[in-house]
């Protein structure tokens, strides 16, 4: 389906402000300047000033290897390549590598013109403050993701208590008819969400980690973990009212998966059940101890769910239309 999206139409106001604004300085090669700003806009903020600063440093590196190449040797094909085999090892070395086609522009109108002078350097220079500065400006407007991420959290939420529901279905039934989709959903899911939480870091200069990416990097642990649950719960049998008091717990588990921290209320709980499993009588049989040992590796994996989700102090609550709602 045909869309343009925002990077498009910042790049295209960019673009054309750029080259205005070059040649109405009277700069020559005045459309490299919007070339510079296509290739300066990036997803976001942090990625664009990175981008700008290393197309910068590559440019002032070309121009000085220009001047030297050219003048001290001769404009000629086979200089622009001597001088490649120069110029491309020094900026990869100071790390401005992502610079290379923007300053090899920068060569080509130094070697065009023949001659190395002030007001030619200059020009340089200005072409290249422009498409940097004009793509900066574009850049400043970031279209919030909060929205989107909040989204991201309820999918997943929604995910893991069906996959709990599916896990107290088989403990209480022995009902196995589920197709397990909502695990390869949910791993989907967490990938996507971290990697637009990350975006949304990266849009904020003073912040290097924020609430969302920690809340996606702790149900990405939880959810390993829900994977080594399923294996336990089959090796336990429908009956018994140690199984039945798991299920129970692992059903209350399902109907509060929310992004806030209540983990300390259930792992009391836990606690509880696990103190009463061990005063338990010794198993008598071979099957007896292997649902025991089954019974208590799944109760130990549940406190590891339940610490992860203790270590996370919360999201913030939602706002929608200026309505305060808590995410559940």
């Amino acid at each position: 389906m045909f869309r343009i999206g925002y990077r498009t139409i910042k790049t295209a106001i960019g673009t054309a402000a750029a080259i205005s604004l070059a040649q109405f300085l009277g700069l020559h090669n005045f459309p490299s300047a919007g070339i510079i700003t296509i290739l300066c806009i990036k997803v976001t903020k942090k990625k664009s000033l990175q981008a700008s600063w290393n197309r910068f440093l590559a440019c002032l590196i070309a121009m000085v290897f220009s001047t030297i190449f050219f003048e001290g040797i001769a404009y000629h094909p086979v200089i622009i390549g001597m001088m490649l085999l120069f110029f491309i090892p020094t900026v990869v070395a100071v790390k401005a590598q992502e610079g290379i086609v923007t300053s090899s522009v920068i060569i080509l109108h130094i070697y065009s013109a023949k001659q190395v002078t002030l007001p030619l350097l200059l020009n340089e220079t200005s072409l290249i403050m422009i498409g940097i500065g004009i793509a900066l400006i574009m850049n400043v407007y970031m279209p919030s993701m909060e929205k989107k991420l909040y989204e991201y959290q309820e999918e997943i939420e929604k995910h893991f208590s069906s996959i709990l529901k599916e896990i107290v279905r088989f403990l209480t039934k022995n009902v196995c008819d589920w197709d397990g989709k909502e695990i390869t959903e949910t791993s989907r899911l967490i990938a996507e969400a971290k990697s637009l939480a990350f975006r949304d870091v990266e849009n904020h200069f003073l912040r290097h980690e924020d609430l969302f990416y920690q809340y996606f990097e702790m149900r990405e642990k939880q959810f390993e973990i829900i994977e080594r649950i399923l294996p336990l719960v089959t090796s336990l049998p429908a009956t018994g009212i140690h199984c039945q008091r798991i299920a129970d717990f692992i059903e209350e588990l399902s109907e509060n998966v929310h992004p806030h921290n209540t983990a300390h209320v259930y792992l009391k709980k836990l606690d509880e059940m696990m103190k009463e499993f061990k005063e338990m009588e010794l198993p008598k049989t071979r099957e007896e101890f292997e649902v025991r040992a089954a019974l208590i590796q799944l109760t130990k994996e549940l406190r590891d769910y339940l610490l992860l989700k203790q270590s996370f102090k919360g999201l913030k609550k939602r706002k929608i239309n200026q309505v305060t709602v808590s995410p559940s």
